[in-house]
């Protein structure tokens, strides 16, 4: 059968560049499949040789979607390598400025991303299944979550200087306190952002109230079980400014818990030559390929690994995981209740952010400590957004940079995407029916629902998006092209 390319708008929503290659059998049901990052990586190579203190800066412009967890955990790698551990005050303002970012980040993917899926469905036609196809199914909504995500953004603008790309977390702290004047306009706008989330839970708890889509969300399509990885606190409580590193495996039975500075006796790096991201797993069991289970080495971070994992700190966001607890039960395998966990951990975000925010000494002076040597190696983790990021640095006695490590959540969660997409499209994929769009939209749900952030585990020069599928037939002749540009 000759080639056939079918020209699929708008933009698929995804950050980053990709293809997806579907393999049929012989009855022209999906036999194989995979998720091809293509992009080239090249952060780790050109900060060698930079002074370490402009790190901070470099890292957060690797991506505009998530730039304040790499700002945040650069600073935190650079408390090591200047010797200079910031206060309470300086370390306080940093949590307040992550929190802030993992609400706006949460808010982008769900109601820009993975909302339209939702509330429009999976089989709107994809001139209507976006952000403008939202605005016009629902005005009012619309314009609620801009105005919600303006207040998030302000809030990032006062603590980071820049909201995009913060500038203010140093070594030793950060380069400018809080007034407070601004520390109470942050609690107002931090309400607010409160509010919103719980309007948010709402209309999911109306959204899964439409059989089809609870089929999508707790059917088995989506459903993977895999080890699990996050950071916790000294009271086992989900801490986004990262502590200490757990492994769970798909029965949430802890089978390893370590100091993020020692990552690499617990967690291995793999490389396959059909994709520039690395894939990472666990060491204690290794690299078993791509499946899922026990007996798996990989794993999965993000929004439902710390799910599965830890409790939220915030009683608000404690109530909304014991509802789902309730409805689904812990853990959870079903990659589309991560959309969900998302609204819980806005919620969790901005109770966090009202909770810095009326520390007593968050307007205190003693928000830097002045480095008073430099040199040596720095590893230092935080979750953003998307699961768990890691930095490791090494800077000579002059503070120019070595070698650098960067494993960011993507990056933990290719070999996952990559099962998850091929089990999807196992399912949805059957007798030939590729050519129905709703199909292929089901297929990308599955990567969607990870919310990959592909410039942070890769990087490319042109700056492109697009997406690519691949239809093969049982002898692997190539039947059709699904280009998004």
């Amino acid at each position: 059968m000759p080639k056939k390319v079918i020209e699929i708008n708008p933009v698929s929503r995804l950050e980053g560049e990709a293809k997806i290659s579907i393999f049929l059998d012989e009855k022209v049901n999906a036999e194989d499949a995979n998720f091809q990052v293509t992009e080239y990586r090249g952060f780790e190579k050109f900060c060698q040789g930079r002074p370490a203190e402009e790190m901070p800066r470099i890292v957060s412009r690797i991506c505009g979607v998530c730039p304040w967890p790499h700002h945040i955990v650069s600073a935190k790698v650079l408390d090591q390598i200047f010797h200079a551990q910031p206060t309470k005050t300086g370390e306080e303002l940093r949590r307040m400025g992550l929190a802030a970012h993992i609400w706006y980040s949460h808010s982008a993917h769900f109601f820009a991303l993975a909302g339209p899926d939702f509330i429009l469905g999976p089989d709107a036609k994809p001139s209507e299944r976006n952000l403008l196809g939202l605005l016009r199914a629902d005005k009012d909504l619309t314009v609620k979550v801009l105005e919600a995500r303006n207040h998030s953004h302000i809030i990032q603008q006062i603590l980071g200087g820049k909201s995009i790309h913060p500038i203010t977390a140093i070594a030793g702290g950060v380069s400018i306190g809080l007034t407070e004047e601004k520390r109470k306009e942050i609690i107002q706008r931090a309400k607010a952002l409160v509010e919103f989330s719980q309007k948010s839970l709402e209309l999911f708890d109306d959204i899964m109230a439409k059989k089809k889509i609870k089929d999508l969300v707790v059917g088995n399509i989506y459903k993977n079980e895999y080890n699990y990885l996050a950071t916790v606190n000294d009271k086992g409580e989900i801490d986004y400014y990262g502590g200490t590193a757990v492994i769970v495996n798909p029965e949430g039975k802890e089978i390893d818990r370590f100091d993020p500075k020692v990552y690499y006796e617990h967690i291995g790096e793999h490389t396959e030559p059909w994709v520039t991201a690395k894939q990472t797993f666990v060491r204690k069991i290794g690299w078993t390929g791509l499946k899922s289970g026990a007996d798996s080495g990989v794993y999965s971070v993000g929004p439902l690994a710390r799910f599965n994992i830890a409790e939220y700190s915030t009683p608000l966001a404690r109530e909304a995981q014991k509802k789902i607890i309730e409805q689904i039960g812990r853990p959870i395998h079903l990659q589309q209740v991560s959309n969900w966990v998302r609204l819980v951990e806005m919620l969790n975000a901005a109770e966090l952010i009202i909770e810095l925010a009326k520390k007593p000494y968050i307007t205190n002076k003693d928000y830097r400590v002045i480095p008073q040597e430099v040199g040596g190696r720095g590893v230092a983790a935080v979750e953003a957004p998307r699961g768990t990021l890691i930095h490791d640095y090494t800077a000579d006695e002059n503070g120019i940079i070595q070698k650098v490590n960067l494993i960011v959540a993507t990056t933990h969660n290719i070999a996952p995407i990559n099962i998850s997409v091929r089990e999807a499209a196992r399912q949805v994929i059957r007798n030939g029916n590729y050519e129905n769009e709703a199909m292929l939209n089901m297929v990308e749900m599955a990567f969607r629902s990870y919310d990959p952030c592909l410039a942070c585990s890769t990087h490319t020069p042109h700056g492109s998006l697009p997406l690519e599928i691949k239809i093969y037939d049982k002898k692997r002749t190539l039947k059709d092209v699904v280009k998004r540009k």
